[in-house]
């Protein structure tokens, strides 16, 4: 019994030893919150971050200008514009498996990716990036503003990414599409929660944006996406500050859930923000209100402001 008591506990011991280093662990853990966020690994403090690494990609969603007066060490360059316009309903594996592959992301590569948008622009491409089966995707904490701030080298050379091979596999249980939502909102037995990430005045219909109706789907409960984050330092809040604001919204963490806004990127940060808080079952309807709010038959309610 006690050789094999041994035997176990040097098998675990091994095993332990050769699980693969994330690439943004360096020998001493990130001092974060009091209490960490369930889901830790989907933020890397700029701290940690072990640029030149091949089998890590950081992306930089700014703007070309901005990416030219400097970036992090071996960052490549997104088009977060091109990348909005060309996901549409989430269809063309190939072409994506194409514009993946040539950023250097492979089957096994962990992908890490900042803006300096408050997260909004970044979401969005770590969103589309679990859609097309990136398993290791995670934002930089803080963003360009945390990377600044953190005291890290900063560069200007553009990247040369090298091509990887990527078969782009759509997690369609991911994303909700306009019929499907149709069907379900206001069947209590169908619906799942919706969040609507937009302002307040879009939520109650006195802003229209760019919709020819307006207002919000009914029994939608409402938390404005930058109600997540910490304008001053982009971070997004601590644990017990998330925590409190899903409750208050009236939004359950553990329901099946739909996030929207206006074109996708806000519920994309949402999303992310309910992940972090280990959110099990989690879509975003992507073509949020610029269709909901421009067809003529989804049904449409105006709630008081708050």
């Amino acid at each position: 019994m006690q050789r094999f008591e041994y035997a176990l506990r040097a098998t675990i011991a091994l095993v332990w030893v050769l699980l693969p280093t994330p690439a943004w662990t360096q020998e001493a853990a990130p001092v974060g919150a009091a209490q960490p966020y369930p889901r830790a690994e989907l933020l890397v403090e700029p701290q940690v971050v072990r640029t030149g690494r091949r089998d890590l990609v950081i992306l930089d969603v700014r703007s070309e200008a901005d990416y030219q007066r400097g970036h992090v060490p071996g960052a490549v360059r997104v088009d977060h514009d091109a990348w909005k316009g060309a996901f549409q309903e989430g269809n063309d594996a190939q072409g994506w498996s194409q514009r993946i592959g040539g950023l250097g992301i492979g089957p096994q590569t962990q992908v890490i990716v900042y803006d300096d948008a408050m997260s909004k622009d970044a979401a969005r491409i770590w969103w589309m990036l679990r859609y097309w089966g990136v398993e290791k995707a995670a934002l930089i904490h803080g963003g360009w503003r945390g990377w600044q701030a953190s005291g890290r080298t900063i560069e200007t050379k553009s990247a040369a990414p090298r091509a990887e091979k990527f078969e782009a596999v759509p997690r369609r249980q991911t994303l909700t599409l306009t019929d499907a939502l149709r069907k379900q909102v206001g069947n209590p037995g169908a619906a799942p929660q919706i969040v609507d990430a937009r302002s307040e005045a879009e939520f109650c219909g006195k802003d229209t944006r760019s919709a020819r109706r307006s207002g919000a789907m009914p029994g939608a409960k409402h938390l404005e996406w930058s109600n997540l984050i910490d304008r001053k330092t982009h971070r997004f809040k601590p644990t017990a500050d998330l925590k409190k604001l899903f409750a208050d919204a009236g939004i359950d963490p553990t329901k099946r859930t739909v996030t929207h806004c206006q074109s996708g990127g806000r519920s994309s940060v949402m999303a992310f923000g309910l992940e972090l808080m280990r959110a099990g079952d989690v879509s975003n309807y992507y073509a949020g209100w610029a269709e909901w709010g421009n067809s003529d038959d989804t049904p449409i309610v105006k709630p008081p402001a708050r």
